[in-house]
């Protein structure tokens, strides 16, 4: 379908010009003779793109424009004068025209602004539809008393500038809490910056968090920009800042204490102006008193404190969370959306969902997927449910060869340690008694993932 472009001119003779002009690219041309007229015909014909005369008698553009915005359209204008001033291009370019033109102008002049601004409003739509799909895929799903507790915290903590540190288990969702607090803030049009400090080497997690100059250090072959600088003016998600080590710690203290950041090799310190959320599944307490978190940055961070309840504590938002994941997939893979009886529902809500509502999502994706039918029963989820990786048990008696046996065993032995301890790696690792960075390869060697074995 053609853009369609309205044109409003009180000169008939500009109005044929245009059209013949326009028409010859393809565009469709629909007139008005007045600002009022062009205004009904903006609410009632919907055009793509507007081209507006300034002095006609009755309202004039300028007034056009300014109605146009004070009731929210927000299409492309070309502001067109015949007796173009300065003062009358910055006033138009402050009540928002795309482009000013002054006419007796060349027809190429007139089509690349027409270009530009249609496709500026297209990217402006992509963006815009963007946005609302990340909100529906970050929506924080449910009625219950808990999860009003947390929506509470949120609008409260949102306007302001203050840390907020979000507790809770793995799996519960405080990357949503994290994502809701940016939306509704001052920052929310800024960048939103996620840094998983628990799935950074010690050696990297400095360079990723503060960024590094060409030659800092081996391998480092240009310069990097951090993560807080990428985050300036917005807001950095610091998740699972419990397995971060004191001097990393340090750092972001400074960070947060002098509002400035040094890259690694360079001894200038850069201004951020950034929002600092975080959050854990750890007990920060207990890490304090065995000398593993520092007291001083946990009070920095824990000025606004959210816990976020398990799902076992929010039971009752379970049928929502099921209808909202097979929603949810069936739109983003284009799938045929398929019906989850009541029993299959009741079943699901029974179940201890020990990685909370990543598990239950996940689970929710399997059944869409398994289920060849336009109906998911309680057989079907019972089947998902009984084969779901908990153990390593029923895998144990198809080993086949010792190697095959051990590895299984060790497989199994490795999730259920990383279950226990709500998938803290430097915790698991410990408890363990092997080195970290020989769990992140056993973690590889044997394709472990929280979203999988959770």
């Amino acid at each position: 379908m053609n853009e369609r472009i309205l044109v409003v001119d009180d000169d008939e003779g500009v109005r044929e010009s245009i059209a013949m002009t326009l028409e010859y690219e393809g565009y469709e041309c629909i007139f008005a003779r007045s600002g009022q007229e062009g205004l009904d015909m903006i609410a009632n014909e919907s055009p793509d793109l507007v081209l507006l005369d300034i002095k006609m008698p009755g309202m004039d553009g300028l007034e056009v424009l300014r109605r146009l915005r004070e009731r929210g359209d927000v299409l492309p204008v070309i502001v067109i004068s015949g007796h173009g001033t300065i003062n009358t291009a910055v006033e138009a370019t402050k009540q928002g025209a795309f482009a000013f033109l002054e006419k007796g102008f060349e027809s190429d002049a007139l089509k690349v602004n027409i270009r530009n601004a249609l496709e500026q409003r297209r990217l402006e739509t992509e963006v815009s539809s963007y946005r609302q799909q990340a909100e529906i895929r970050h929506e924080m799903v449910g009625e219950s008393p808990a999860l009003a507790e947390v929506t509470e915290a949120i609008s409260r903590a949102a306007p302001t500038n203050s840390t907020v540190l979000i507790q809770g288990e793995s799996g519960v969702g405080k990357e949503l809490v994290a994502r809701a607090i940016h939306r509704n803030s001052k920052r929310g049009r800024e960048r939103f910056i996620q840094v998983n400090c628990a799935a950074l080497p010690e050696e990297l997690i400095e360079s990723e968090l503060f960024g590094h100059e060409r030659g800092a250090f081996t391998g480092a072959t240009q310069k990097q920009i951090g993560k807080f600088e990428q985050a300036d003016r917005g807001t950095i998600f610091l998740d699972e800042v419990g397995d971060m080590s004191l001097r990393t710690q340090a750092k972001v203290l400074r960070v947060l204490q002098e509002g400035e950041v040094e890259r690694l090799g360079s001894a200038r310190t850069i201004k951020v102006d950034v929002r600092v959320i975080a959050a854990t599944n750890r007990n920060l307490e207990e890490a304090i008193d065995s000398d593993a978190f520092r007291e001083d940055l946990y009070f920095r961070l824990s000025v606004i404190p959210i816990r976020v309840p398990p799902l076992r504590d929010r039971q009752e938002d379970i049928p929502r969370l099921v209808e909202h994941f097979a929603d949810l997939f069936c739109r983003e893979n284009n799938f045929r959306p398929k019906l989850v009886t009541p029993a299959a529902i009741e079943l699901l809500s029974g179940e201890r969902w020990r990685g909370n509502v990543r598990e239950l999502r996940n689970t929710v994706e399997r059944l869409m997927v398994m289920t060849p039918g336009d109906v998911i029963d309680v057989t079907e989820a019972r089947g998902v449910l009984s084969s779901a990786p908990r153990s390593g048990g029923s895998e144990l008696a198809r080993a086949d060869t010792l190697r095959e046996f051990k590895e299984i065993s060790e497989r199994a032995f490795l999730v259920e340690k990383l279950r226990e301890h709500g998938w803290n790696i430097s915790k698991t690792a410990e408890v363990i008694d092997t080195p970290r960075s020989n769990l992140y390869k056993k973690l590889e060697q044997y394709q472990i993932k929280q979203e999988e074995d959770g």
